[in-house]
């Protein structure tokens, strides 16, 4: 009896941690449907608008988040970028990491 119930409570505590980057996602989502609805009201395109409205809709939702930069690089093109200037500068050293630095912040 105590062996099924514990097998039980294990099991069950397995499946809720694979749950929880869904759980933890959701909100970000809301976020940016909102944020996508509030760009589409504000371009007339309105609850009546029809098949404008759903292909603004797919864009945008489909679009980059905010946090990937909007357009900006990522950072590991970022990365990629500034490495191949400090190369193509033959920095080494202190000035490398200097230069690394200040290029990643930019």
């Amino acid at each position: 009896m105590w062996t099924a119930l514990r097998t039980l409570t294990l099991g069950l505590f397995v499946l809720s941690l694979g749950g929880t980057p869904y759980v933890m996602g959701a909100p970000a989502q809301q976020n940016k449907m909102k944020a996508c609805n509030d760009q589409a009201t504000a371009k007339g395109l309105g609850e009546g608008k029809g098949e404008e409205r759903r292909a603004f809709m797919k864009e945008c939702l489909s679009a980059k988040s905010a946090k990937g930069g909007g357009g900006k690089e990522t950072q590991q093109n970022k990365m990629k970028t500034c490495n191949k200037e400090a190369g193509e500068k033959e920095l080494k050293g202190d000035a490398r990491k200097k230069f690394m630095s200040d290029c990643l912040s930019a």
